[in-house]
């Protein structure tokens, strides 16, 4: 079983250096001469494929119902000896040897590292190749690794992988890693450009609940081979956990931004009143807004500034994300949402001075809903961590109907991992959070910047109202400092709790007749 900080502090971004300089899993790869039209008769030296056997998308739900109806068996987790309790130096010393990626040499637009198992990563995942309706396992074998340091005795046989990387060619500069699948349901991806950040999972069940997490796992890919044509990687995934388990298809499509689609049933074996769809977590240490500081010479450490949400009434909200004293769970409820996601707003890299991690590179990752996902929340949870290995902060789409026992539940949604949304307000946005001591006792004093176009009218400037509450708690003060040459409008304002411990705050700019100028601006103060 997974603990939940032991999967996130590697979090598929602390293994070897990879894409600009950032921390990545081992490669693990493999060799394998294939043709679009048809498999190969046989596997290149050094690999081995499984028999060919029948494939149609419809056999990973019936999968999934089968597992459903007897009691949850985890994966396996064995190992030979050599690769038993592996430190981190030894796990990161296996290497896929040179050029042994997966449809390298096929000019199909995309490249496949299995990942070997080992540390944190014992869980075997199957992983099958798809081609013409015929399905064939790629088969482990020592021969595709080097292994360092590490001595490797006796016959290891099919020990199978701990998931995958998807690599895409890069004008001419060989392969670059876009997207990778590793560990319980986890996966990532990245835009151009950008370094791995935020982390996906296919799904998520009783986090942050009393009563423990439970962590659903992919056991099995089917991965369809893909056309340069198409442009697209299609994966199936059987997904099983304690309560519940599911038919995924992911649809990953490169470009400026990586989208994936997901297509889900999930079909419970047991009631689930807590779970999430659309799972992202990231890292928050220090930034602008909170009070917990770390001695460190970054001026910040933050993969993300914030959740922006779309509702289903129109409305967009901002809420900021910060590293908490204690844990805080906060819900959004919403009905029909158009959109919810992690956004890292901040790209100025002298707003973070990390010339090895640059947060600035993070990706921003949105959902868009498929179809009517109806009443529910978004729910978001901060938790405190003293440590950037940590993703401590989650979010998720808590829908209000709980999981029945027997009864198939479907859901869709499209991930763009990217620099900035596809839909963008047109409407101010937050730019800027901060907060520290007030003028006396417990009051705390905020400063929250709006930009956009809307605020470059000098003459509509003259008219814009702060629309700002504190529930509980007292607003004691307020100043506006409009700049319209930068369409900049700064709120200052001093909050005092009095003797309570937490309050909700809500800010936004509104015109003279009540429209809104402005996102909604968000937060919860704790003492």
């Amino acid at each position: 079983m997974f603990e939940r900080r032991d999967v996130l502090k590697i979090g598929l971004s602390g293994m070897v250096a990879g894409i600009g300089g950032l921390l990545q899993p081992p490669l693990a790869g493999v060799a394998l001469a294939q043709s679009p039209q048809a498999p190969p008769a046989s596997p290149p030296p050094g690999f081995a494929l499984g028999d060919p056997t029948p494939f149609q998308p419809g056999f990973v739900l019936e999968a999934a119902r089968a597992l459903a109806k007897d009691p949850f068996k985890p994966a396996p987790t064995d190992l030979p000896a050599s690769f038993r309790n592996l430190t981190y130096d030894q796990y990161v010393a296996i290497r896929g040897k040179p050029a042994s990626a997966l449809w390298q040499n096929e000019q199909l637009g995309f490249a496949l590292e299995p990942l070997h198992r080992g540390f944190l990563f014992s869980a075997r995942v199957e992983i099958n190749i798809v081609v013409q309706g015929q399905a064939r396992r790629l088969i482990y074998s020592p021969a595709l690794y080097d292994f360092g340091k590490l001595a490797v005795h006796g016959d290891i046989g099919d020990i199978g992988f701990s998931g995958f990387r998807i690599l895409t060619p890069q004008d001419g500069k060989g392969f670059a890693e876009i997207a990778a699948f590793q560990g319980a349901s986890f996966f990532r991806a990245v835009a151009q450009g950008q370094n791995p950040g935020t982390m996906a999972r296919a799904l998520s069940i009783k986090t942050a609940d009393p009563r423990g997490e439970e962590f659903p796992m992919i056991r099995t890919f089917w991965i369809e081979q893909p056309t340069l044509a198409d442009d697209t990687l299609v994966m199936h995934a059987l997904v099983d956990s304690e309560s519940v388990s599911g038919a995924y298809r992911f649809t990953l499509r490169p470009g400026e931004a990586t989208i994936i689609d997901t297509e889900c049933t999930l079909v419970p074996r047991a009631n689930v009143d807590n779970f999430g769809l659309a799972t992202m977590s990231a890292t928050v240490v220090s930034d602008a807004i909170d009070h917990r500081r770390v001695d460190d010479v970054r001026l910040t450490l933050a993969e993300i500034g914030g959740v922006q949400m779309s509702t289903g009434s129109g409305e967009w909200i901002w809420r900021p994300t910060s590293n908490r004293e204690t844990l805080q769970i906060s819900t959004f409820v919403d009905q029909h949402p158009r959109g919810f996601g992690f956004l890292q707003r901040d790209r100025e890299f002298d707003h973070y001075e990390d010339d090895d991690q640059h947060w600035e590179l993070r990706p921003s990752l949105w959902i868009e809903p498929i179809g009517d996902w109806a009443a529910g929340g978004v729910q978001l949870i901060e938790i405190p961590s003293d440590s950037e290995a940590n993703d401590n902060i989650i979010a998720y789409w808590r829908p209000h109907d709980p999981l029945i026992a027997g009864n198939e539940t479907s859901f869709a949604y499209r991930q763009f991992w990217c620099w900035y949304p596809p839909e963008q307000p047109a409407l101010a946005i937050v730019t800027d959070t901060r907060s520290g001591r007030g003028s006396s006792g417990h009051r705390r004093r905020f400063l929250v910047e709006f930009t956009g176009d809307p605020l470059g009218d000098s003459h509509q400037v003259q008219v814009i109202k702060p629309m700002l509450s504190a529930t509980p708690g007292t607003i004691v003060s307020i100043q506006e400092f409009p700049i319209p040459s930068t369409k900049v409008y700064r709120v200052l304002f001093e909050f005092d709790p009095g003797s309570e411990t937490s309050s909700e705050m809500r800010l936004r700019l509104e015109s003279s007749d009540g429209k809104p100028l402005s996102e909604t601006w968000l937060y919860r103060w704790t003492r």
